[in-house]
């Protein structure tokens, strides 16, 4: 069974999270895209709070939040007391 997944970030992740959204939903998971939909500049708290939202809301067992650094998103998407949102560059990070 997969997990409920939500996904965005901001225009500078907007292509990778494409293709991990491509690679989670053939691994058979259910993935919720937040935007954005181009590579076009936008306002990354616009689709980190409705994908923070989400994952609050159980509509969402996970959320993965691409951009640039990581820093903004990780900021705006713990400004919600149930997310701990942190920067993992690297898979060991991610595991912890």
């Amino acid at each position: 069974m997969g997990y409920k997944i939500a996904i965005g970030g901001d225009h500078a992740g907007f292509t990778y999270k494409n293709l991990l959204k491509e690679q989670l939903t053939a691994a058979g998971h259910e993935v919720t895209d937040f935007g954005p939909g181009s590579d076009a500049s936008v306002d990354y708290p616009d689709h980190v709070h409705p994908l923070a939202k989400a994952v609050v809301n159980k509509e969402a067992d996970f959320g993965i939040l691409i951009c640039g650094s990581g820093n903004g998103v990780a900021m705006t998407a713990n400004k919600y007391q149930e997310i701990r949102a942190a920067l993992c560059w690297q898979t060991e990070l991610a595991k912890l």
